[in-house]
């Protein structure tokens, strides 16, 4: 029997039932839910901007629009970067029709090379047009980008998020006497956050000047988009290096053909893969503490949800149901034990101790803002 006197089968299943009704309404609110984590995990990231200004003694209403300015240059620099890129990709493709047309033909030969009839080339050949690859390159961009069809919702959020952190360590004050492990988990997510999106940033900068300049070097047109596009796709964990190479692999193509396609490929794959696959997740594991196959699970999950920004932001995400579904609860560190990258990790005095005991001697941990 469970604590509340229902037995264990039943408390899971009612359990699963709730978790199936909230992810259910996460799906039909994903619309506002995406942009209010995203506008979260910026605050977040950025706060620390408000807190060296108020320890530099500037006024509190100096130190938020600090905050304010910093969060708003960078966001509103990334979305004119996107859209004027995105503008020069609609004026570039055009041009390379006749390379495409000539490709397309020299596909149907092949085919009918190998045996191939007419009417199933017609069949496997009839949907594939520079007009369909534009468009696919296009909602790549614009699903990956989501920032931009959202920009004025977030922006919005930015200002109210931006205005509680000023008093939110006031407010975590307040209850820290009383529920010390609310305190501690919600420090742990947002140290964990802060360390990710730090890491995070660094390598997708790195990757993206690498991948830039050897765009460059190769003659593939618009290397600044593609660079910008794979330091965005950087934050999705695991996979994200493959939709930041598929535009950039199309292009080559167009531009010099089959040989340039698998230098580019070859190129990425080195660049990214090395990266993003073996030096990164290091750092990233240390950091955050989640296992690999946790990180990729979720990201799936998180895609599901809410979308491109839910793949985005599928290790903050985590990290926040992690913080109010496991660390919150000393009696939930066998879930943590199950999460983490490496199992010794958590702390083990709340292992040997009982969760009573636990509330008498965590002291407060420090204070942390959204």
């Amino acid at each position: 029997m469970s604590p509340g006197g229902f037995p264990r089968g039943l408390t899971l299943l009612l359990g699963i039932a709730a978790a199936v009704i909230a992810v259910a309404g996460m799906r039909a609110a994903a619309w506002l839910i995406g942009p209010l984590f995203l506008a979260l995990m910026i605050v977040v990231a950025a706060h620390p901007v408000q807190r060296w200004a108020r320890r530099k003694g500037w006024p509190t209403w100096a130190a938020t629009l600090a905050l304010i300015v910093v969060v708003y240059a960078g966001l509103l620099a990334l979305a004119a970067v996107l859209a004027v890129s995105v503008g020069q990709l609609a004026t570039v493709l055009p041009q390379y029709s006749n390379q495409f047309d000539a490709m397309l033909d020299g596909l149907k030969k092949t085919l009918a090379g190998f045996g191939v009839g007419p009417a199933q080339i017609q069949s496997a050949t009839q949907g594939i047009s520079l007009n369909s690859v534009a468009a696919y390159v296009g909602d790549v961009l614009a699903g990956l980008s989501g920032l931009a069809s959202v920009i004025i919702l977030v922006l919005a959020l930015l200002l109210f998020f931006i205005a509680d952190a000023a008093t939110f360590d006031k407010r975590l004050d307040s209850i820290a006497g009383d529920r010390p492990h609310i305190v501690g988990a919600l420090d742990t997510f947002a140290r964990g956050t802060r360390s990710y999106l730090f890491v995070t940033t660094v390598f997708g900068f790195i990757v993206a000047v690498l991948d830039t300049i050897a765009l460059e070097i190769m003659g593939v047109p618009l290397a600044i988009l593609w660079g910008v596009l794979a330091f965005i796709t950087n934050y999705i964990p695991n996979i994200g290096f493959i939709f930041g190479l598929i535009p950039p692999a199309i292009l080559a193509l167009l531009t010099g053909g089959w040989s340039l396609f698998v230098i580019v490929i070859v190129v990425y794959s080195l660049l990214n893969v090395i990266i993003q696959s073996l030096i990164q997740p290091r750092f990233i594991g240390d950091s955050v503490g989640l296992s690999a196959t946790v990180t990729f699970v979720t990201l799936l999950f998180w895609a599901w949800v809410l979308g491109g920004l839910g793949a985005l932001l599928a290790v903050p995400l985590t990290l926040l149901a992690k913080a109010l579904l496991v660390d919150i609860d000393p009696g939930a560190r066998w879930a943590d034990a199950l999460l983490r990258s490496d199992p010794g990790d958590p702390e083990e005095d709340g292992d040997e101790e009982p969760a009573e005991a636990a509330d008498e001697v965590v002291p407060p941990p420090e204070k942390v803002a959204p």
